[in-house]
């Protein structure tokens, strides 16, 4: 069962919840300001993902990057900054792939209410 369904360019939360948000093609939040760590859990909950503190350090980290950069991180430049706050072991893509499958950089990006890296598929 999905917490969360999505419609064509919105996603309706459950839970509980009458909220609907605004989502692009591909289910990310088209406001940013939409965002909080209710709508994170849903998201995550919808990609098979049950959040540990792990999964926030990253998502926390993600934001980080956004504010500072203004756009979000593709793979390398996360694995970089992953590194640079948090050490080796966690800056890397292994550990990165661990917590969001197939594709971290996309994942955690929407995950934490950001745009599409631009050029993650």
């Amino acid at each position: 069962m999905n917490l969360l369904s999505f419609a064509p360019n919105t996603i309706k939360l459950s839970a509980g919840s009458e909220m609907s948000l605004a989502v692009d093609k591909d289910g990310f939040l088209c406001n940013l300001s939409d965002w909080d760590e209710h709508v994170a859990h849903e998201l995550a909950k919808y990609e098979h993902i049950t959040l540990t503190d792990n999964h926030w350090e990253i998502i926390k980290l993600v934001r980080q990057f956004y504010q500072q950069y203004q756009h979000s991180p593709e793979m390398r430049p996360l694995v970089k900054f992953t590194k640079q706050e948090l050490g080796e072991t966690k800056g890397s893509s292994l550990y990165l792939l661990s917590l969001f499958p197939n594709s971290p950089a996309k994942l955690t990006c929407k995950i934490a209410g950001l745009p599409r890296p631009a050029n993650c598929l």
